[in-house]
């Protein structure tokens, strides 16, 4: 019967009323084990990155998370996967050096291999200067940017919609999703490669873009990958 009523009592809380974060009668390495084989198991089965939230719910409240992911990491050493932080949270990832068997193995998805090159810097300006609207991006290119082309990038769901633009008929801008930095291995947007320096050395800014002064450096003119 009591036993009945504590089950009763855990289904009331959400479930986990009878689970065990703390795992205070086992000893010290035990416990950690415990935790990182909790922490590891919760990553594997999940689709998406797993936050730090989400891991805290399994581990005791003063377990080091960090350090549990380290030690995860460190026994990982030569297997052909990692624990990557991508997209805020925690997520299995193989390691590139392995693509090329993955691919001829069990295929690609080619929404997302076959970007052409014009997608490909529409993409990279998205991440470096959003919230951007389509108006803008077809002034750095010093061409229209197409409704299609926005559309591959968003059926490869690495573009979204985000905040209209205080610009006169309030467009909508576009900015970049989780699948884009799960994809491209980024934790965060600041992952960005060299984004900091850019911006430091005056090289990276919206202003240049919209003086279309990249475009013209990069000879992006003409045709769809001219």
């Amino acid at each position: 019967m009591a036993e009945a009523a504590r089950r009763r009592r855990g289904q009331l809380n959400g479930g986990d009323g009878l689970f065990d974060r703390e795992l205070d009668h086992l000893p010290q390495e035990a416990r950690w084990r415990e935790w990182m084989n909790r922490v590891e198991a919760a990553i594997f089965a999940a689709a998406e990155p797993v936050s730090r939230d989400t891991l805290s719910r399994i581990v005791g409240k003063n377990c080091n998370l960090d350090l549990i992911v380290d030690d995860i990491r460190e026994e990982l050493r030569g297997r052909p996967y990692d624990l990557v932080a991508v997209a805020g949270g925690w997520k299995h990832l193989t390691r590139p050096a392995y693509a090329d068997a993955i691919r001829v193995a069990v295929g690609a998805d080619e929404r997302t291999m076959d970007l052409s090159q014009s997608e490909v810097l529409v993409l990279m300006c998205i991440a470096y200067f959003q919230p951007i609207t389509r108006a803008e991006l077809s002034a750095f290119f010093g061409k229209e940017v197409s409704r299609d082309l926005i559309g591959t990038l968003r059926g490869c769901g690495f573009i979204s919609s985000g905040p209209r633009s205080p610009t006169p008929g309030a467009p909508y801008t576009y900015v970049t999703t989780d699948a884009f930095l799960v994809h491209f291995g980024f934790n965060t947007l600041r992952d960005l490669p060299d984004m900091e320096a850019l911006e430091d050395a005056g090289l990276l800014s919206k202003e240049k873009l919209l003086a279309n002064e990249f475009a013209a450096a990069a000879g992006v003119v003409g045709d769809e990958d001219g």
